[in-house]
């Protein structure tokens, strides 16, 4: 993705900027503090918002070509509303519609003003943030080869500067997390013909030698010498082989790192206990969270924090092929824990269980945190807009929960406790792999709690914020922002 020159030192004048783009609110004045040719601009708008061509309406855009008066070739009017009212989702769904218009337009010297404005609790400095991650995520377009003939113009937007102080940081860390949400994009969005177990150890390796990070993969063989039952279980169906992908980033000394664990289910059929066909194309999103693993270890490779972080990311398909694990079947996991397989669809907790063990094994860290789509109850219970999350560590599920907030990249919080873990039980083994109808986003979570009893750990379900269905279907990005944001205030911590 082309990067986006961002400049963090206030200007009001128009000299060496092709475009501006200013807010205006609902009575038609321009929201601006020193910007040079304040009076000639509220003019125009005035103009236009007296005619009823341009009324602030909330998300509204209009680019106004070689404007009277003013010494800039684009003029963008961004409508925010009535601002005492502005809300987080409605300031950026703006930014999204003023991003989309200045995409579109030749603007390549962009002095925005946009920043000058924030929402209810919120101040200059987030807006400009926001303004950055936005503008930048602006230019994703998927490329691969495999979708034959699109339009692949270059942005001509090359250089970005605000009419107010911005924190140079803040810009970097925005523009950072645009870019892991762009390869988290790209991997999940790929077909599962291409976007295999290999692909996803591939770009872990090129990840390794773009940014210097250590990448170690285990085999299908090793998995098996070394106990790993239950993911092997999974992996078994399909000839395509698994992989353990291991990534370390060190940037904090000797530190205990924190562990980064991401379901990688690169096509998810649901083995024997088979998915309906209807919308079964979308299982190819089944490895979300394997994909935003490595978009947050994009997005550190670009900050360079001083924190160490480990990825560990099973991965695999799940066929239904003639070696298949059928419902019924009995495994043995990398702790020692054994498993009555019930329904060969809750597949994704049979592969973490065994990457969260192993990734406390070999690194010893100080905080495990799972992500994965793991359950359709997930988007039953809080829809397509926020996350669930679920932990055994209150502290650490508050720290990703704020990061979440601050980035408008929401949690929402879901108990666990032993009434749930009683419908676990099974007549066979330690433990079945579903625990019936009943809060099925929270059983799925007491299944993986049986595995992360000595470390601070937090499991985050993105099964319902992963990707979009419908005309606009595609990969969100999330959750790279709060993940990127939360290991960020880990170190400054």
């Amino acid at each position: 993705m082309q990067k986006i020159q961002f400049s963090a030192t206030a200007s009001s004048t128009l000299d060496h900027f092709d475009s501006l783009i200013v807010a205006v609110n609902a009575d038609g004045n321009l929201i601006s503090n020193d910007l040079t040719d304040k009076i000639q601009i509220q003019n125009l708008i005035s103009q236009l918002h007296q005619s009823g061509d341009f009324t602030g309406k909330t998300g509204s855009c209009l680019m106004l070509s070689m404007p009277n008066g003013v010494d800039v070739q684009r003029l963008f009017l961004v409508g925010l509303g009535d601002t005492d009212k502005l809300s987080d989702k409605a300031y950026l769904g703006a930014l999204q519609n003023a991003a989309k218009q200045v995409l579109a337009s030749g603007s390549n010297q962009l002095l925005n003003g946009l920043a000058e404005v924030a929402p209810k609790g919120r101040n200059s400095d987030w807006s400009a943030r926001q303004n950055a991650l936005i503008f930048q995520k602006s230019f994703y377009q998927y490329t691969h080869p495999s979708r034959g003939t699109f339009s692949n113009d270059t942005p001509k937007l090359n250089a970005m500067s605000f009419t107010v102080n911005a924190d140079q940081k803040s810009l970097s860390l925005a523009q950072a997390t645009a870019l892991g949400m762009e390869l988290t994009q790209d991997l999940a969005n790929m077909p599962p013909n291409y976007c295999t177990p290999s692909y996803l150890a591939q770009t872990a390796q090129e990840l390794a030698n773009t940014y210097g990070f250590k990448a170690h993969i285990l085999e299908r063989e090793q998995m098996q010498e070394m106990g790993m039952g239950s993911f092997m279980a999974v992996a078994q169906g399909s000839a395509t082989p698994p992989k353990m992908i291991c990534i370390e980033y060190n940037g904090g000394g000797d530190e205990a790192p924190i562990a980064l664990v991401g379901k990688g289910v690169t096509f998810d059929t649901g083995g024997i206990s088979l998915k309906p066909g209807e919308s079964m194309d979308e299982m190819k999103y089944d490895m979300g969270g394997a994909a935003t693993v490595l978009g947050v270890f994009k997005a550190l490779g670009e900050l360079k924090p001083k924190i160490n972080v480990v990825a560990v990311i099973p991965s695999t398909e799940n066929m239904p092929g003639g070696k298949a694990a059928k419902p019924g079947d009995v495994v043995t996991s990398l702790s020692g824990q054994t498993i009555e397989i019930l329904n060969t669809d809750a597949e994704g907790r049979l592969i973490l269980c065994d990457a969260l063990t192993y990734a406390q094994q070999t690194y010893k860290p100080c905080k495990v945190i799972d992500m994965a789509t793991l359950t359709g109850a997930c988007i039953i219970a809080l829809g397509n807009h926020v996350s669930g999350i679920l932990g055994n560590d209150q502290t650490l599920v508050d720290q990703i929960r704020a990061a979440g907030d601050e980035t408008y990249d929401r949690l929402w919080q879901l108990p666990l406790g032993e009434e749930w873990d009683e419908q676990l039980k099974s007549n066979f083994a330690d433990m079945a792999n579903i625990g019936g109808r009943a809060g099925g986003t929270i059983t799925a979570a007491q299944f993986l709690a049986r595995f992360t009893k000595e470390v601070p750990w937090a499991h985050l379900d993105i099964a319902g914020t992963a990707w979009v269905s419908g005309k606009d279907k595609g990969a969100s990005g999330r959750p790279v922002p709060a993940m990127v944001e939360f290991l960020n205030q880990q170190a400054k911590s």
